[in-house]
């Protein structure tokens, strides 16, 4: 039986798990796929894996509504 070194593994197996998540994003939530592109953003192999993680980043959070913003009711002002 071969005796592996957890740390040795943790990047390579994380990025592994962050690409298949990205690859399917469809079928995740954005919490599984902010997670994932903060993996590669940190640990991605090439530049543009890094950058394509940050992109999708803003995306991601384009996608949620700010929660500390007003809300507003049909005609664009201010509700009370």
């Amino acid at each position: 039986m071969m005796t592996r070194s957890r740390n040795s593994d943790w990047p390579a197996d994380r990025v592994a798990e962050a690409r298949a998540v990205i690859a399917d994003v469809a079928h995740h939530s954005d919490h599984l796929i902010r997670l994932a592109c903060n993996v590669l953003v940190q640990h991605g192999e090439t530049e543009q894996e890094r950058e394509d993680a940050r992109i999708l980043l803003v995306v991601i959070d384009a996608r949620q509504p700010t929660r500390n913003a007003p809300q507003r009711d049909h005609d664009g002002e201010v509700a009370r």
